[in-house]
């Protein structure tokens, strides 16, 4: 068995890791909640997560320039750490743009959402067991990906839908509207699936 699953040591890039991952579920089940009920105050809650897991990753920088020896191949670090940050902002983005195109919410959003927050939680449970259980944890990285597939297949029906039956101008508006934040969590759940694959990865080169 590899020396790092050995260690009893705390891991200071898991723990960084699992911030980050924590903050990005919190994100996304505000996100949830403001596909239900936007609010301007769960668009500064959301803010305030984006920017502490910033930090977080800011810091899990500073810790990767300065180890010479990391507990696995440092680009996965780094990887793993971008992929969970990308999925934030593509959580936060997606409620600036919604507020900036003064758009509601419709099923199609709220499912995609949905998925993703239930990937956002299996990609956190996956980093957690990396440590001591990574068998469990690519588990988890296999959920995340079949979530992620999930998510095209409603972005796919939420584009078939939108482009059905455009009557006007104003139509074609609220088209490229919407279609921009479909493609937004489109987005995040490419960047979920990455992370599962750097998991699985990790796990791979480490068992």
């Amino acid at each position: 068995m590899p020396f790092f699953w050995r260690r009893r040591k705390p891991n200071r890039f898991l723990e960084l890791l699992i911030q980050q991952a924590q903050h990005t579920l919190q994100g996304f089940q505000i996100l949830q909640e403001y596909m239900r009920n936007p609010q301007e105050a769960l668009a500064r809650e959301l803010k305030h997560i984006e920017e502490e897991a910033d930090e977080v990753r800011r810091i899990l920088i500073e810790e990767l320039n300065r180890s010479f020896v990391t507990p696995f191949d440092r680009e996965d670090i780094f990887a793993l750490s971008l992929t969970v940050d990308d999925m934030l902002d593509y959580a936060y983005t997606t409620i600036d743009e919604m507020e900036i195109f003064d758009l509601e919410p419709d099923e199609h959003m709220c499912r995609m959402v949905d998925l993703l927050a239930d990937a956002a939680k299996e990609i956190l449970r996956g980093v957690q067991r990396l440590d001591n259980y990574p068998g469990v944890a690519n588990e988890h990285a296999v959920r995340a990906k079949a979530l992620e597939n999930r998510v095209e297949r409603e972005y796919r029906q939420a584009l078939s839908h939108l482009f059905k039956d455009p009557k006007s101008l104003e139509d074609v508006m609220e088209i490229l509207k919407r279609r921009e934040i479909y493609r937004h969590l489109s987005n995040a759940a490419d960047r979920g699936d990455q992370a599962a694959n750097v998991i699985g990865d990790i796990v791979v080169k480490w068992m």
